[in-house]
């Protein structure tokens, strides 16, 4: 889907049963996605959530008897908002489908099997995203036109677009330059009288090439007549683009008063960078957007590789930030060489990044291409100054086509690649190609299987640790451990990036162990220097499927003389819904070592509190969609108020994290919650030096 991964999904359920609407949720975000649900219990209540907040996609029951599907998308019709309604039942049937369809629903679901439905709410939600998106870009298209318009009528620069051949728009800058006083004059003249007599034919040649879809030069040079005859040297520069929905070429013509030598010598040195010899990143740009624009009408395919020298701080630090230019020149040197044979354009992309256009090639053509710029790098040391090294590079690299053709896309694409193929060693390319999409994820996936594999055994996992301050005067030292990974430059990657990844290849019951035995010893080690500290360690679902996790944190809590009081495992209540009965039996496993247990993203169910009843936590950490906002949500502040007051009837500790402003803590110290945290009150690290005093 086109959402970052952190967006979550606002959905309404109607549905008579609390607990069919509380298993889709948890089927959605079994899935991964976060999901902010809501279910009204009567019309009245359906009405006035549809006004209060915004809602992307609706599910309902085709047979509920509090509110009939017609009634539901009759009252999400009368919004005027953008709002899909998927059908749901218990059994799909002709009737049934006849009804719901007939209804105005976007699509019919049966209850089960679950993933189904899961695949209609993903589809209708990517879709919305996709018509909002387009709507944004739209208006921003709009204005972006609007813009240029008065930029072009203000520009000192002659401006013409011309529509196979003919003028269809001029700004005042061109027409004085012609001799002419108005648009009318020239409108639907052709180009051609604006070209002397000698160029007539040549110029009538690069007309047909343009119309017939091939790429412009960068730069025409010929000889113009203005409107008495009289004939002055210029340059023509095109562009294809637009003009009132109809393709057009733009064109800019400017004036040759310099000697052409001069003037040739100065376009170079406007195209290239002074460092390194390559084209910059304007012209690199133009050259892209052309290969982009022949590829989208599927003429041909393209290869675009992003370089980057692996280590590149590092390297600055040994060299000298007086030797970067030097490094850069050496590295443009050896993308120069690979380069050579190839139809191919070079430039300096970025600060350390190189760029390389491979025209004309296949996806075999582009990876052979990296694989060349790989040995290049590699195939000697690097002189640089009085010093020598071994480089190696990062690459990403895009396969342009049909399918990909926009150049924010492919930017992005090969962006993401490059720091993908980094973050996983270097010395090596990720190739994107939306033509083969899942044998490029899956060497993706495969490295960083083996990057995890790898971290596991060789021990380059790392906890960072923040404070968690109480708000009720206690000073006992408690923080809560955050995983994260060595990157190969030695920057730590967030488990965001991996933890998918290791759950669907059986890794994270081994991270969780990692975990969970290096907090132990943390916690041993502060006990031993007379710090008895409390740390808050995440557990995923994977251990609770067995009593390995459970029997490991007892004997690591013998092997480090740690009491159990003094480690709290923290459980998404996501999770504890879909596997209920192996939480509780790891909880009474947990208690039975003195472990503690915490219910993190509380709050954020169709009915949390029932969980209670089947679950007694040490610690609720409250969802932190509630807290986002809570200085300009009264509902927020309300329903924060009202898990601190349940939990404290009940004897439990509540905490909210994130915190980023003093308004925010301001705000919690009146709602009775017990603890927080957040990069407001201190960021996590490696060290534990907050003074709890």
């Amino acid at each position: 889907m086109s959402k970052s991964q952190d967006a979550a999904l606002r959905l309404m359920i109607v549905d008579d049963s609390p607990e069919a609407a509380e298993a889709i949720v948890s089927t959605l975000r079994n899935a991964g996605i976060a999901v902010r649900p809501l279910r009204p219990a009567s019309a009245d209540e359906f009405t006035a959530m549809l006004a209060a907040q915004p809602v992307d996609v609706v599910v309902a029951q085709v047979d509920s008897a509090v509110l009939p599907l017609a009634t539901v998308v009759q009252q999400v019709t009368a919004t005027g908002k953008d709002m899909p309604v998927l059908a749901v039942c218990d059994a799909i049937d002709h009737d049934t489908w006849v009804q719901a369809i007939g209804a105005g629903a976007r699509a019919l679901a049966a209850r089960e099997p679950a993933p189904l439905l899961l695949a209609l709410v993903r589809d209708a939600w990517t879709d919305l995203e996709a018509r909002r998106a387009q709507r944004r870009l739209e208006a921003r298209l709009r204005e972006t036109e609007r813009r240029c318009d008065a930029l072009i009528d203000s520009s000192r620069d002659p401006i013409a677009y011309v529509h196979e051949g003919m003028h269809i728009r001029a700004n005042q800058a061109y027409l004085e330059m012609f001799g002419y006083d108005d648009f009318e004059d020239i409108e639907g003249m052709s180009l051609l009288d604006m070209v002397a007599p000698q160029h007539v034919e040549g110029f009538r040649q690069l007309l047909k090439s343009l119309a017939q879809g091939e790429a412009p030069p960068p730069r025409h040079e010929l000889q113009a007549r203005d409107i008495d005859g009289n004939a002055f040297p210029a340059a023509m520069e095109f562009a294809q683009a637009q003009y009132e929905g109809e393709p057009c070429v733009q064109v800019v013509i400017r004036r040759q008063e310099l000697d052409p030598e001069l003037a040739q010598e100065i376009e170079e040195l406007r195209q290239r960078d002074q460092a390194t010899g390559l084209y910059n990143r304007a012209t690199f740009l133009h050259a892209l957007e052309g290969a982009v624009d022949s590829a989208a009408r599927g003429s041909t395919q393209h290869g675009l590789l992003l370089v980057e020298p692996d280590h590149y701080q590092h390297l600055l630090a040994d060299i000298g930030l007086d030797s970067a230019d030097d490094l850069l020149a050496s590295a443009a040197a050896r993308l120069t060489a690979a380069a050579q044979g190839l139809d191919a354009v070079a430039a300096r992309f970025g600060e350390h990044t190189l760029a390389l256009l491979v025209r004309n090639t296949d996806h075999a053509g582009t990876e052979a291409a990296a694989n060349r710029v790989l040995a290049a790098f590699a195939a000697d040391l690097f002189e640089i100054g009085a010093r020598s090294s071994v480089i190696t590079a990062s690459i990403g690299a895009v396969q342009v086509g049909e399918k990909i053709a926009s150049v924010s896309q492919v930017l992005a694409k090969a962006t993401e690649a490059v720091a993908s193929a980094s973050a996983t060693g270097g010395n090596r390319f990720e190739l994107f190609d939306p033509s083969a999409v899942d044998r490029a994820e899956e060497e993706h996936i495969q490295a960083w299987v083996t990057r995890l594999r790898d971290a596991l055994d060789h021990q380059n996992f790392v906890l960072h640790y923040q404070p968690v301050i109480s708000l009720h005067g206690d000073t006992g030292p408690v923080y809560e451990a955050f995983l994260r990974l060595k990157g190969a430059d030695g920057e730590l990657i967030k488990p965001l990036s991996f933890l998918q990844i290791a759950e669907e290849h059986g890794l994270l019951w081994e991270i969780d162990h990692y975990v969970v035995g290096r907090a132990i010893a943390v916690i041993g080690e502060r006990i031993r220097t007379n710090q008895p500290t409390t740390l808050l360690v995440k557990v995923s679902q994977a251990s609770l499927a067995d009593d390995s996790l459970t029997r490991y944190i007892g004997e690591q809590l013998l092997a480090h003389g740690v009491p159990g009081e003094y480690l709290v495992l923290e459980l998404a209540e996501a999770k504890v819904f879909t596997h209920l009965k192996a939480a509780q039996a790891f909880a009474a496993a947990a208690a039975r070592l003195d472990c503690r247990i915490a219910l993190e993203n509380f709050g954020a169910g169709l009915d949390s509190f029932q969980l209670l009843a089947h679950l007694k936590p040490n610690m609720l950490k409250i969802d932190p969609g509630f807290t986002e906002d809570l200085t300009g949500n009264a509902d927020n502040q309300t329903r924060v108020r009202e898990i601190a007051a349940k939990a404290r009837e009940l004897g439990i500790r509540t905490m909210a994290d994130f915190i980023s402003d003093a308004a925010t803590m301001s705000v919690l110290f009146g709602t009775g919650v017990d603890y927080v945290s957040g990069n407001f009150l201190a960021p996590s690290g490696p060290d534990m030096t907050y003074d709890f005093e």
